[in-house]
């Protein structure tokens, strides 16, 4: 049976992996190939998703969910900040990393060659994808923003509100 401080941690799980299964299903399916901001995008997503399935046991304590939400919520904003990084580099308002350009150096090895093909081959700097003018980069930083902030505040209003009264 579900408690019902098990909502928010059950609905982020979902969310991450509604979000999760879109990317992936963008490059599988879709064909578009992810560069390395694209990819470092993916990781607070797989953390919220992690911290809220530890987080639905009812054995747990509503304080102890609560802050694993919280947590949750604080990576999902982390990956807004690497959105807003990459949009900025799509834009062009400030460089990306090194390891961002798909126009890279000749190999100069077997092994620097094997190392280049197993990094991404799309530059940072070029969207795969948009829609009315906006890249996956910038719905994802919408989302992200929205998402993390209400995993945040209802984490916090969680925690000072009940000040953690074990529900059972």
């Amino acid at each position: 049976m579900l408690r019902q401080d098990s909502i928010p941690a059950l609905l982020l799980a979902a969310i991450s992996a509604v979000t999760l299964a879109s990317v992936y299903a963008s490059q599988y399916i879709g064909g578009l190939q992810p560069c390395e901001l694209c990819l470092y995008q993916r990781w607070p997503w797989w953390t919220a998703l992690a911290l809220c399935v530890i987080a639905l046991p009812t054995v747990l304590s509503s304080n102890f969910r609560a802050l694993l939400v919280g947590l949750a919520g604080a990576s999902v904003l982390v990956g807004a900040g690497i959105a807003i990084f990459h949009v900025g580099v799509e834009q062009h308002w400030w460089p990306g990393l090194a390891s961002c350009s798909a126009a890279g150096e000749t190999p100069a090895s077997f092994e620097q060659l094997q190392r280049m093909m197993t990094q991404p081959t799309a530059s940072c700097d070029q969207p795969a994808w948009s829609l009315f003018g906006i890249s996956m980069a910038g719905y994802n930083a919408m989302l992200s923003i929205v998402v993390g902030v209400w995993a945040v505040v209802t984490a916090g209003a969680t925690l000072l509100g009940k000040g953690g009264r074990r529900s059972g």
